[in-house]
């Protein structure tokens, strides 16, 4: 009986969404860019230019990354105002993929570990960890930076590592 109980108790948080149910995927690899023609995107001075085959979405994830350059790191910014002065990790990704419609409203990191699906996405692909998330888009990191080199939501070809973080991608990209 008492297995019973604990099965259905377990049963129940899942329902309710209070826990995360299914097995995470970690990342099995330090984040880094090669260029690849036509599927990856080129960061010139800066400026992220996504390739021509990508999907709709993801040149405007690419578009929406480079409005927020040179924007300055900001502890909460992002989630009170979409438009804001200054952008924390969680509020610069929430931008990113609202303005890719591939996210309603915004989210704190701990959000990203239940959204979209498991695993590496094709062409975006969300890293989470307590207190820290990042993407990539076409093969660019976007990234607020990490350490003490928090700079604000910026492009990066520079390799980081990912241990320990959980791997999300939106569905079908």
């Amino acid at each position: 009986m008492k297995r019973f109980a604990a099965s259905l108790l377990a049963l129940l948080i899942c329902a309710f969404g209070a826990v995360s149910c299914s097995s995470q995927v970690k990342a099995k690899r330090p984040v880094s860019y090669n260029f690849h023609h036509g599927r990856t995107a080129k960061l010139i001075d800066g400026v992220a230019y996504a390739p021509r085959g990508a999907p709709a979405a993801v040149k405007r994830a690419i578009a929406a990354g480079n409005r927020l350059q040179g924007k300055p790191y900001k502890w909460g910014g992002g989630h009170a105002r979409h438009n804001d002065s200054g952008y924390d990790c969680s509020g610069s990704v929430s931008y990113v993929l609202r303005e890719a419609g591939l996210l309603r409203g915004s989210m704190p990191s701990s959000g990203f570990f239940n959204y979209g699906k498991k695993g590496y996405g094709k062409w975006i692909t969300v890293y989470t960890r307590r207190g820290h998330v990042f993407m990539t888009v076409a093969g660019l990191r976007f990234d607020t930076g990490w350490g003490s080199n928090r700079s604000g939501p910026r492009w990066h070809t520079r390799t980081r590592p990912a241990s320990g973080t959980v791997v999300r991608h939106p569905a079908g990209l």
